[in-house]
């Protein structure tokens, strides 16, 4: 059962965010809505800027001590957003015990596809070469999230011992099922939304690339992977038919559906219960598959 909290944010989110984002349609657009400040910097973390593989970022770290290292890559529908806005998530992710790289990645439209799937793997060759590490996004970082491990399993790099996924976008093709039954449900996007982003991040490119739409990628050899999306969402279907698929491929798979949420829900953790309960779950998950050299203490970072 929904909290009231989360009928009234989502109420809140559709009366703010819904009507300019189906009018949007530019990248200048969608980044002032996107990126206006809406929630607090969670306290008793660190925020550094830094540098990993060439890509400038962020380091999140507990206050507390270092913990367990993450990559985490943020959304933003691949043309919005930066380390600085995800912040309330990063945030709230370092405090459940992680220490954070969040990578500053080239956005779109100024940098189609593949730019930042570029930017994503050269920033994994390095930090996996440091030591083990998890992998989490939201929408268009956990798109990035998936890609990125299917790139490292093609090239021979080290894969991450595990993946949180909250509402990743995974099918650039597919107009059926939630795009369809959730259009007027959803509480941030209408499809409108979405068609205008997709030109912007593909360019000329094949949307049916594995490397833009994951869910026609083969995710054999994946590792644990949790996937957290509101029921709601038009995105929700990206999320429940990429988990049948690693399911279907022998991958450990956990797959969660919230109701009432709206999409990105977790950045309300500080008031928000199902925002808490999707990190305390995703934090439990990837420390329960950590390495045993790691997952009592975690490893230092650079």
């Amino acid at each position: 059962m929904a909290s009231l909290r989360a009928y009234i944010g989502a109420y809140m989110i559709r009366s703010r965010m819904r009507g300019p984002l189906g009018r949007a349609r530019d990248a200048a657009a969608f980044r002032r809505i996107f990126e206006a400040p809406a929630f607090p910097d969670p306290k008793g973390v660190t925020y550094e800027p830094g540098a990993v593989g060439g890509v400038r970022g962020e380091w999140v770290r507990p206050r507390s001590g270092s913990g367990q290292r993450m990559l985490y890559i943020h959304g933003g529908g691949f043309i919005a957003c930066s380390p600085r806005t995800h912040r309330p998530v990063t945030g709230a992710l370092a405090l459940r015990g992680f220490t954070i790289f969040a990578p500053d990645y080239r956005l779109a439209p100024e940098h189609p596809f593949p730019a930042a799937v570029e930017d994503v793997v050269a920033v994994w060759r390095a930090f996996s070469a440091e030591g083990a590490a998890c992998v989490a996004g939201e929408s268009a970082g956990g798109n990035l999230a998936l890609v990125l491990m299917g790139e490292a399993r093609d090239h021979g790099l080290s894969m991450p011992w595990a993946a949180a996924l909250f509402s990743p976008a995974t099918d650039f093709v597919s107009e059926d099922g939630s795009r369809v039954t959730n259009a007027w449900r959803d509480a941030m996007f209408d499809p409108q939304a979405l068609a205008a982003i997709r030109p912007m991040y593909l360019g000329k490119a094949d949307p049916a690339d594995p490397r833009i739409s994951p869910i026609y990628g083969d995710p054999a050899g994946f590792p644990p992977l949790l996937f957290h999306v509101g029921d709601r969402e038009i995105l929700r279907d990206d999320s429940v038919r990429m988990a049948e698929r690693t399911r279907a491929a022998g991958v450990e798979t956990e797959l969660t559906v919230f109701p009432v949420v709206s999409h990105a829900w977790q950045f309300a953790a500080h008031i928000l219960p199902e925002a808490r309960i999707s990190l305390d779950a995703a934090a439990a998950f990837l420390k329960a598959h950590a390495p045993k050299a790691h997952a009592s203490s975690g490893s230092l970072v650079p």
